[in-house]
């Protein structure tokens, strides 16, 4: 008997496993692309792409949204937001490539990263963000992401090999460690977030951007000693706490050379910058409510970990204490759900997600979780109306129509349900979603 036909008999009876719930959250899917040659406009010499420009952007278009919002979407600070686009801005003026649509913004994930898509959609995560110093370090952040966009890494990194399915991140890199359905949690709620294989940069790329990073910010009139300091930041904070930084280091490959690299270049080909200002008042003014929040990040952090790692009690207590300092913290709230449904204690993983929602209403993923708890919780009906909620804030995730035909199963809408199904592998969907689906219409006479 497979798991799938077990599923099956289970969705038909209404009756759920916590294993099933935490699945049927993590269920999606992913595409791919094309191949060509370019002219790369920082060095002028041909390379091989997956991707023309106006690609690049719709592939921002399309994707960002939902990486963001799994992510957890922009932080509720309309001034931290600002400032670190005015940043962004600054450095974009130095750029080589100044006419693609770059935007930053800071995001509600507590791992500690930073990552771009082709065309400079950047998300900034709030847990690195309080790592920082100085606005200098924060421009050679964003000048190092700005550096991928320009030497066109992501469009050659498809030129050499298929994209990595960004909607199916999650669940993959969950499932390299755990071939149990388990799995989805560490990839949706742990310290492993969705972005770890969105770019994975060779050290060649790394070293690029680190240089086209390095020689913006110093036109932009930064010291090029932030480039150092921010890679001794990540060095020093990678031996002290690994876990915090599995993610970075996944799509970012570190080593002491880069530091080093970035050291003397500071030393020599940037010596005139060493009296730039590194701008450490304007920056901590201007991200001081954020950093107030930094107990509440540190304990998010420490519970995510301990649920990468299964410890779900230590996890609980971990995001109990972030909630004390914060109660009505986005992230903390929804984080608490994610663990209380590892533990099977839905209808109070229930409460979390929901006021998840109250507080931030704009950001999608508190309506997905809910839907899920709701079909855990045997309430199809309650679930399709979270997903149809979830489908206006976000439209356009594949995933979504799995769970609706889900929903609609479970409420007696065989027909409505195999419509979902249907669609969602007309997507071009894999994986234990898509045999689910198949399955269904092959029972019900859709398919032979």
């Amino acid at each position: 008997m497979t798991d799938t036909d077990s599923l099956s008999r289970r969705l038909a009876r209404n009756r759920l496993t916590r294993r099933d719930t935490l699945w049927l959250f993590g269920a999606s899917v992913g595409a791919g692309a094309l191949q060509g040659c370019a002219t790369s406009p920082v060095t002028g010499k041909q390379i091989l792409v997956g991707m023309s420009p106006q690609e690049e952007i719709e592939v921002d278009r399309q994707q960002s949204p939902h990486q963001f919002s799994r992510d957890l979407g922009a932080v509720q600070d309309a001034g931290v937001n600002a400032y670190v686009e005015e940043v962004a801005q600054r450095l974009q003026a130095q750029v080589h490539r100044r006419d693609m649509p770059y935007s930053t913004r800071v995001l509600g994930a507590n791992y500690v990263n930073a990552y771009t898509f082709p065309a400079g959609a950047m998300g900034i995560t709030r847990g690195i963000m309080t790592q920082l110093n100085d606005e200098a370090e924060l421009s050679a952040l964003i000048g190092h992401e700005m550096g991928h966009v320009n030497a066109r890494h992501s469009a050659q990194r498809q030129g050499q090999a298929m994209v990595a399915q960004a909607a199916m991140v999650a669940v993959a890199v969950a499932a390299a460690a755990s071939n149990s359905r388990w799995g989805t949690v560490a990839g949706v709620g742990g310290v492993i977030g969705a972005s770890a294989l969105l770019a994975s940069y060779s050290r060649d790329n790394e070293r690029e951007a680190d240089a086209l990073g390095q020689e913006y910010m110093v036109k932009a009139g930064y010291p090029a000693s932030g480039m150092t300091r921010l890679h001794e930041l990540l060095v020093s904070a990678q031996g002290a706490e690994p876990g915090l930084l599995e993610t970075m280091f996944a799509s970012h490959p570190m080593s002491t050379e880069r530091r080093d690299t970035a050291r003397r270049r500071a030393e020599t080909t940037y010596a005139a910058s060493a009296n730039a200002p590194a701008a450490r008042e304007r920056f901590m003014d201007r991200t001081a409510a954020l950093r107030r929040l930094k107990p509440t990040i540190d304990a998010c952090q420490s519970g995510e970990v301990a649920m990468s790692k299964k410890a779900l009690a230590q996890a609980q207590g971990r995001f109990e204490a972030a909630l004390r300092a914060t109660p009505r913290d986005y992230p903390a709230n929804l984080r608490m759900a994610q663990c209380l449904a590892a533990q099977d204690k839905l209808q109070e993983a229930r409460r979390y997600a929901d006021t998840a929602r109250r507080i931030y209403p704009q950001e999608a993923q508190a309506a997905k979780l809910a839907a899920t708890l709701k079909l855990g919780l045997r309430d199809p009906g309650g679930a399709y109306e979270d997903l149809q909620a979830y489908d206006r804030l976000l439209p356009g995730d594949p995933g979504t129509r799995f769970l609706k035909g889900v929903s609609l199963e479970g409420m007696g809408r065989r027909p409505d349900a195999a419509r979902e199904y249907a669609a969602f592998l007309q997507g071009g969907a894999q994986g234990e979603a898509a045999s689910y689906a198949q399955g269904r219409l092959k029972a019900w006479g859709y398919l032979k």
